[in-house]
């Protein structure tokens, strides 16, 4: 079971079981009472649609009733929805484990719209489980995030009429949180598509669309002539475009292009996470806006932006495009909608520049109690061909202006993150190399 700001996630019935999901619903429902007052001991809940979700929110639930705590049901919701609803409620409890597999589980804390931060996390943990002689009650709600984005939308501008309106687009959601309200939501933001995996809890692909081939999807805007599809995980945080000619997107340039999308409405100030592309800085510095950079994971990036009032930003390598006073999170289905908007030049620049760059991320599967020796050795093993070095989170190092290489450890998983980017004719070689370096230290200290 690994335990990070994104939550707790583990194999449902094996390292995640129901006692471990009772004690830290509880743990949480204690951090509620310990920070409001009686009037404001609520907590919103929600789920995704794997096999095991429906079991454990109706567990989550009960535990936070048990301690006092007002129970606000989404049932099944994009976490999107969950954590702009949140901020009616003051805190959150989503059961997904986003784009793991699906015996895969999980909770999400949130806290006033937000991922909690690793402090809070440390809080949490430490708190002590608290008795009530009153329960909860339960109440069944619904969220408006659906009319908020198109509120958005129109203010800023993104639904100008001289959008395309004849384009189509595919969607996928893999039968996740967002399958049933595709209609309702595309056809709210006049936006014409075709649809597949859109029945909750059935789907043809894995969980994960940024590991999936998406054959299908890539099928039907290819048969259709579409002029994107788009691909969601479980509980739509994530984004996987495929363009118009059946070819599928890296997440890096997802990223670029909502970016993009966004300077050219405006938007000046940019978080994006310490393991996305240059790209990204190189476009928006060239457009006159600032990046800054975060350590990985959507609660990092987001505690950057509120520090630096940044307008957007996200993480390259999970395409998690965030717009911190739309919704504190990755927003897959923000992200769709700011895609669709970006005109054809812009659209185009964009390609040009990520052709530039190439980037391979990968993972080994690693014990924990070895991770911070590799992560700390390995500096030694680049010095003579590094002219900087970063340790913000794990290990950086820039190579030269369009290489880096960077190794942490997992939020999600016990596995060490291995991630490099270079030009397409370099990366696969400094990606070998840094990947034996880090074997070899593994092999060292063991």
């Amino acid at each position: 079971m690994k335990i990070s700001i994104s939550g707790i996630r583990g194999i449902f019935g094996q390292d995640l079981n129901l006692h471990t999901i009772i004690n830290y619903s509880r743990l949480f429902a204690s951090s509620i009472i310990n920070k409001s007052g009686k009037s404001k001991r609520k907590c919103l809940v929600a789920r995704d649609t794997r096999p095991s979700s429906n079991l454990i929110l109706r567990t989550v639930s009960a535990a936070i009733m048990e301690q006092g705590i007002d129970v606000f049901d989404l049932g099944v919701a994009p976490s999107p929805f969950v954590f702009r609803e949140s901020l009616k409620y003051g805190n959150a409890i989503i059961v997904t484990a986003s784009h793991n597999p699906l015996e895969w589980n999980g909770l999400k804390f949130v806290i006033n719209g937000r991922g909690i931060f690793e402090e809070e996390l440390n809080l949490i943990q430490e708190e002590n489980i608290l008795s009530s002689s009153k329960y909860g009650n339960s109440y069944n709600v619904h969220s408006d995030y659906i009319s908020d984005i198109l509120e958005l939308l129109r203010k800023n501008s993104y639904l100008k009429e001289d959008i395309k309106k004849t384009s189509i687009i595919g969607l996928d959601p893999g039968g996740g949180a967002i399958s049933s309200f595709v209609p309702k939501l595309y056809n709210t933001l006049d936006q014409k598509f075709y649809s597949i995996n859109d029945i909750e809890g059935i789907s043809s692909r894995s969980p994960d669309p940024t590991i999936d081939d998406l054959y299908e999807l890539r099928k039907l805007v290819l048969s259709n002539k579409l002029e994107f599809g788009f691909a969601f995980d479980m509980d739509a945080d994530r984004l996987v475009v495929v363009d118009n000619n059946g070819n599928k997107l890296s997440s890096d340039l997802t990223l670029l292009l909502c970016i993009t999308s966004t300077l050219n409405h405006g938007v000046k100030k940019y978080v994006v996470s310490l393991d996305t592309s240059n790209a990204v800085e190189h476009m928006v510095k060239d457009h006159g806006g600032t990046l800054n950079y975060s350590k990985v994971g959507e609660a990092n990036v987001v505690k950057e932006m509120l520090n630096l009032n940044a307008e957007a930003g996200g993480e390259g390598s999970s395409a998690g495009f965030i717009m911190p006073k739309f919704n504190m999170c990755r927003d897959g289905i923000l992200a769709s909608a700011i895609i669709c908007s970006l005109n054809h030049d812009l659209y185009n620049d964009c390609i040009e520049l990520a052709s530039n760059y190439s980037t391979i991320r990968s993972k080994v599967s690693m014990e924990s109690n070895f991770q911070k020796p590799i992560i700390e050795k390995i500096e030694d093993k680049f010095k003579a061909k590094s002219f900087q070095i970063v340790k913000m989170d794990g290990t950086k190092i820039l190579v030269d202006d369009k290489s880096w290489i960077l190794i942490r450890s997992s939020n999600t998983e016990d596995a060490i993150r291995i991630s490099v980017e270079s030009t397409p004719n370099n990366v696969l070689s400094l990606f070998k190399d840094t990947k034996e370096k880090v074997l070899s230290i593994y092999d060292e200290i063991k």
